[in-house]
């Protein structure tokens, strides 16, 4: 796995917000896995930034459930449990369906284009990719609906709840019955997006999420049997 650290250059964007991104994408893409304790200097290191500004990236992240600090031993990775990730599932399955509806009611047509262009981009991830390439180019689509339901409360709930379920995630992703199925789910959605179908489109989503709380909730499962 390419590791995703690397020095960051000081631009007009806040730092704060760089180094935020490259955690989570760390998390996200299983280079920092749940339990994982975060050293702090050598994260400094890696990606070129003082202590003071990796701390406060480090205590938005722990406000945010991300990370958790067990025991007085430093900040770790948290792991969600199979209990708390069906839960995550189920508040996805109302959340999802709104935003989509919200983007069929404030998207321009311009937007739907561009969400069925990046929509092949996701099909092409499902087919050939990694499992690191699904998330990213789920991660992309869902930004775009996302942004054009103009709903910046939910965007910001629904990205903490994918994060934590990322191990999860990335197991169900790449089985192979699972991304011929979700092949099927997003073109659905993008289908009824298209035509302004509002309640299709609520049904594609809810459909969809309900299928990956299946596959995700299964491994979760078998891992807590195992454990």
């Amino acid at each position: 796995m390419n590791e995703p650290f690397k020095a960051l250059k000081q631009e007009a964007a806040p730092l704060r917000n760089k180094i935020l991104h490259a955690l989570r994408r760390a998390i996200e893409t299983g280079y920092l896995q749940p339990g994982t304790r975060l050293v702090e200097k050598d994260l400094c290191e890696k990606l070129g930034v003082s202590r003071t500004s990796l701390r406060e990236a480090l205590r938005q992240l722990q406000t945010e459930g991300i990370l958790t600090d067990l025991h007085n031993r430093g900040l770790t990775v948290i792991t969600v449990s199979p209990e708390e990730a069906e839960n995550i599932y189920r508040i996805r399955g109302v959340l999802e369906p709104l935003i989509v509806e919200q983007f069929i009611e404030n998207a321009p047509d311009a937007e739907i284009n561009g969400l069925k262009e990046q929509s092949k981009k996701l099909t092409s991830a499902y087919r050939d990719g990694s499992a690191e390439d699904i998330v990213a180019a789920k991660r992309d689509f869902y930004d775009l609906i996302c942004s054009g339901a103009r709903n910046q409360i939910a965007f910001d709930i629904l990205k903490r709840l994918t994060l934590l379920t990322s191990p999860l995630r990335r197991v169900s992703v790449i089985k192979p019955d699972r991304r011929q199925q979700s092949i099927r789910e997003i073109e659905q959605i993008v289908e009824t997006i298209a035509k302004r179908d509002k309640a299709a489109a609520h049904k594609a989503a809810e459909n969809h999420v309900a299928n990956s709380a299946r596959s995700a909730l299964a491994r979760a499962k078998e891992d807590a049997a195992n454990a």
